[in-house]
């Protein structure tokens, strides 16, 4: 007697098995790297996007795009999310990245329809990958980090795909000085570049674009806390950074204080007084010229500083005070009482607030050896300087990663071609049928050199063919396709250099994201989330107002 089909998931819940779910994963990641695949390249596209508060981003950006764009489907949101860690990790190659894992799914396909074991394909993908860093690292040649043209020529050849590569050398020199100025090399040789910490980006609109500038020191959005009667321009001042309040203890929770005689309310004022005279003495006692707190300051404390002829800035950022204290040489100090004469920063050289448009800034530069600068940024309008701090980014990213491994590879698609040619004669010593597979990622790195000639507007087929006959000549080629006019090009005489760090990091992502979604075999979706009701009962008419204990604290969380 046949037995019914006993269905253990909710009428509401939808499963894809198998092969089913095997392409949708492959059709979602490859409509992902479509809507980037343009973006690629110096003749690359923008892309025009409206985001949830009605502002417009315009860019080119591949972390930048997805970073907008709202998915539903789970592999979709997992392949977005390798750009963004791609441009944690190392800054640039966000869309090359999307579009090379689109493409390993794309080749894993017919080995599917074929009926090959996805563990099997993934033991291709492995052991391509293995040897596809083999030949990346010895296509890899030293650069010399001190030469200023070499390192401006690598990050021109890096950011020569974006917006800002129409202003020169600009972007790149911004870049490479902001590096240099907050990198520190340690005990044991090895150098710490901490880009997102102390290079702060400040955006002003207004002025020309030429006017963008590395300050050798600190810029802040504040003002002085009495303007007209503290002095707003000090030529090499003593600064003490605190981050205490300069005002009476308030008590934890409501304080009451019961006088029974009218006088004591008088003691009392006076008491507080001299808390805060005493407090304004001892730092005046320290002689200090500027005085900036995280915390607040009351107006009996600005009174006191006034006559003492310290100008005093208050409730300033903790990241900007951490940033004065690396430029200055100043210790951020926790109680006045512990002020010590070698916590004042004395290596500033000019102490000054600036009116920029209707906005005061307060500027701390021309610091002897700063390990943290500001970079400003001027341009007509907030989407144009939204854009070049995009780009700025990228820049600094890619002189941080020269400068912590100072090896390069060429660019224009030629180590791709170089890793696939490698990959096909490779592929006869693998054997078996892990071969297919393992040559399938060769033709798939093929994808960057044929979308840089489809953007460029060239003869695909015709120029990659070519291309492959270049490289079957000669092994260890660097020639690739110049993204400006489509034509092949030795990337040596060029002079386009991708650094090491950002291609291995590339490929050896791009490959493993497409083996863990071969992986996935199964999808369930539609789980939904426990009503609160009990049973029986109905949920009462019209929608209910979220007053803060009927969150639903899963709706609150970012996508």
């Amino acid at each position: 007697m046949m037995q019914a089909p006993i269905s253990v998931l909710g009428a509401s819940t939808k499963r894809d098995t198998g092969k089913k779910a095997q392409q949708g994963n492959i059709m979602a990641a490859k409509a992902v790297s479509d809507i980037i695949r343009t973006t690629l390249g110096p003749r690359s596209m923008l892309k025009m996007l409206l985001d949830a508060s009605g502002g417009i981003v315009l860019t080119n950006d591949g972390n930048a795009i997805l970073r907008e764009i709202d998915v539903s489907h789970p592999a979709a949101k997992s392949v977005i999310e390798l750009s963004r860690t791609q441009d944690e990790e190392v800054g640039d190659g966000t869309t090359s990245v999307i579009i090379l894992a689109g493409e390993m799914l794309h080749v894993a396909e017919p080995f599917l329809e074929r009926n090959l074991h996805p563990t099997v394909i993934i033991r291709g993908f492995v052991k391509a990958l293995e040897d596809a860093l083999k030949v990346v690292d010895e296509l890899s040649f030293p650069v010399e980090i001190d030469n200023n043209d070499q390192m401006i020529n690598i990050i021109s050849s890096c950011i020569g795909t974006k917006f800002t590569s129409r202003f020169g050398r600009l972007m790149p020199e911004l870049a490479l000085e902001a590096v240099r100025t907050v990198m520190v090399t340690g005990a044991s040789g090895e150098r710490e570049i901490d880009v997102k910490k102390y290079a702060k980006v400040e955006k002003v609109p207004g002025g020309a674009i030429e006017d963008c500038r590395v300050l050798k020191g600190v810029m802040f959005q504040k003002d002085i806390v009495a303007p007209g009667r503290m002095r707003r321009k000090i030529s090499n001042p003593r600064i003490l950074l605190l981050d205490c309040p300069l005002e009476y203890k308030k008590g934890e929770n409501q304080t009451n204080v019961e006088l029974s005689r009218e006088e004591d309310w008088g003691k009392l004022l006076k008491l507080e007084e001299d808390y805060i005279r005493d407090l304004c003495l001892e730092i005046t006692k320290h002689k200090p010229d500027v005085v900036i707190t995280e915390k607040g300051l009351s107006d009996l404390a600005m009174h006191f500083l006034t006559k003492a002829g310290v100008s005093a800035i208050r409730r300033i950022r903790k990241t900007d005070n951490n940033r004065i204290a690396r430029a200055t040489g100043a210790t951020i100090v926790h109680r006045a009482e512990e002020i010590k004469e070698s916590d004042l920063g004395t290596r500033a050289g000019l102490f000054e607030v600036q009116k920029i448009g209707d906005e005061f800034f307060t500027f701390i530069v021309d610091c002897q050896a700063p390990k943290a600068c500001t970079i400003l940024l001027r341009g007509a309008s907030k989407d144009v300087l939204n854009e070049i701090e995009r780009n700025l980014q990228d820049a600094m990213c890619v002189a941080r990663n020269v400068c912590k491994d100072p090896r390069l590879v060429p660019g224009g698609g030629a180590v791709e071609m170089a890793v696939s040619r490698a990959l096909a004669e490779g592929a006869d010593a693998v054997g078996g049928v892990e071969a297919g597979p393992y040559k399938a990622v060769g033709s798939a790195l093929e994808v960057i050199p044929r979308t840089l000639a489809q953007n460029c507007g060239a003869n695909v087929i015709r120029t990659l063919t070519e291309l492959r006959g270049v490289h079957g000549k000669e092994r260890r080629c660097t020639f690739g396709i110049d993204g400006n006019s489509g034509k092949i090009v030795d990337m040596k005489e060029l002079g386009v250099w991708e650094p090491l760090e950002v291609k291995a990091q590339t490929i050896k992502t791009a490959i493993e994201s497409a083996t863990l979604l071969l992986r996935i075999d199964d999808i369930v979706s539609g789980m939904s989330k426990k009503n609160s009701t009990a049973p029986g009962q109905s949920k009462p008419g019209g929608p209910v107002p979220e007053d803060g204990d009927n969150v639903d604290s899963e709706q609150m969380l970012a996508e």
